[in-house]
């Protein structure tokens, strides 16, 4: 990602509220209780952020399965690839592995994320896709689809995405068309906007690929929730004073290295901030919303993709088949009350496409910090997030006008620390779209809730967000999905 555009982010007009959509079909749910797979496409060295987001990104990979670190070229980096600097980022991390595995199992040896690092064609979106322009990286996405591992391939692209394309394409010649239709049901992508020209070929090319993307101007990019500041609203956890206090000074050879922002913070993390298992994140179903925000399926329109808006030069195309694009949240963020009830309904709403993001920002920056706390101090000086424990499945069913009840009185905490709820509806993720009110305080333990009435069967998730009172203060979440039925 070039934040460049950034500075031009106060010109872009707020997209227009998106129509209500009617639910798309999507992949089935994975099924698998190990991580999900990732490979990273990174234009790294365009500007600081990609090495902010990939020193977040090694953080996670005890919960993220790495399978690939691609150096490759965007609008804003045409001409070459720098692979030695995630090399950078990969020693700076096996210098601390070993300490992280005193909080957690299953961070790797920097050996073998060495070994996943390749480069991309030094060459510009479609000029190097085609018969002969094999690359490193895109031959190594080919041998990754064709492991026996029936979980989805993520791949995200921080840059531009021809090394993706030049696969597609090879694959599309030489194999079968049964045997090619297998392979692409098997990809998931997600690109931070278009930063060249292979990522509307590739949505054009093959309609059946699973696409996340804020297609247009950058403006118009879902992902910019991650570093927008939100009048009225508190962003402390954005500002560059809590970064050098929580991530860079006094955090290890990972924080050393997270560089200053020059244009915005890590404008590419959400691509995968969505894979992390937080009792939130939901990846097959990106409606449902989670750290790495929330997207509908449909066609959206050019008007809507802020077309005159900053791309780099990246030319903005009509879409021409249904994608997992911008959704709107409409979001009242509860505060902290200084006397009586401890976390109560706030008074300021904001309705928007980045709100998806954003909503979550203080608890992944959090986390974030915590981890990086992890890299330099024994398990018993840092923090480490709660366990919500529901005394109820997570999904059932009730019929319109009965009042249940959601219940996580047995939710723990590894260090023993004071645990806080908050209980709250999220319209946007089911199919029912109408407010339900937590009956009373929903900062307890155990809620009331009132089935609202419906003339047919709908859907409305319910979040629980249990926060711990260590520092940083950590949280972890649980949605309960609850069908209604008519009476």
């Amino acid at each position: 990602m070039n934040a460049r555009r950034l500075l031009f982010l106060g010109l872009f007009p707020l997209l227009s509220l998106l129509p209500v959509r009617t639910l798309p079909s999507v992949p089935a749910a994975d099924t698998s209780a190990r991580p999900h797979r990732l490979l990273v496409l990174t234009d790294i060295e365009n500007e600081p952020d990609d090495t902010q987001s990939l020193i977040r990104l090694l953080l996670y990979s005890n919960v993220i399965e790495l399978q690939g670190l691609v150096a490759t070229t965007s609008v804003h980096l045409k001409t070459r690839v720098a692979p030695d600097s995630i090399r950078r980022v990969i020693r700076a991390y096996g210098e601390v592995q070993g300490n992280l595995l005193q909080h957690e199992p299953g961070f790797p040896p920097a050996d073998a994320l060495l070994a996943l690092v390749k480069s991309g064609p030094a060459a510009y979106g479609m000029q190097a896709v085609g018969p002969g322009r094999e690359s490193e990286g895109s031959e190594w996405i080919i041998k990754l689809l064709e492991q026996d591992d029936d979980r989805p391939l993520w791949v995200t692209a921080w840059g531009g995405p021809n090394t993706l394309a030049q696969a597609l394409e090879k694959l599309q010649r030489t194999r079968n068309a049964a045997d090619f239709q297998r392979l692409l049901a098997k990809l998931r992508v997600y690109t931070i906007s278009d930063q060249d020209d292979s990522g509307p070929w590739m949505r054009k090319t093959f309609p059946d690929l699973f696409y996340i993307v804020s297609p247009g101007g950058y403006g118009a990019g879902t992902w910019t929730g991650i570093m927008h500041v939100e009048p009225g609203f508190d962003n402390a956890t954005l500002r560059n004073r809590w970064l050098a206090e929580n991530i860079q000074q006094g955090h290890g050879p990972l924080g050393a290295l997270y560089p200053d922002v020059a244009y915005g913070m890590e404008g590419d993390t959400p691509s995968w901030l969505g894979l992390i298992p937080n009792g939130l994140n939901a990846p097959a179903r990106p409606a449902w919303g989670g750290w790495g925000g929330r997207y509908e399926s449909y066609v959206p329109k050019l008007e809507d993709l802020d077309p005159k808006g900053f791309t780099g030069g990246v030319p903005v195309e009509p879409e021409t088949r249904p994608i997992w694009t911008n959704a709107v949240d409409e979001l009242t963020p509860p505060v902290a009350g200084e006397f009586g009830r401890a976390l109560r309904a706030g008074d300021k709403t904001v309705k928007s496409f980045r709100a998806t993001v954003w909503r979550w920002r203080d608890d992944f920056q959090n986390d974030f910090a915590a981890r990086l706390d992890w890299t330099i101090r024994p398990y018993a000086e840092a923090n480490h997030p709660p366990m919500p424990v529901l005394a109820h499945p997570a999904a059932f069913t009730v019929k319109s006008g009965e009042r249940f009840h959601l219940d996580a009185h047995a939710s723990t905490d590894p260090d023993g620390d004071n645990l806080g709820f908050w209980w709250f509806h999220y319209p946007e993720a089911g199919t029912y779209r109408g407010k339900i009110v937590i009956e009373g305080a929903d900062n307890i333990q155990r809620v009331p809730v009132l089935a609202p009435k419906v003339d047919q069967p709908a859907t409305a998730h319910f979040i629980l967000r249990l926060t711990d009172k260590g520092s940083p203060a950590l949280s972890r979440y649980q949605r309960v999905i609850v069908t209604i039925l008519p009476q």
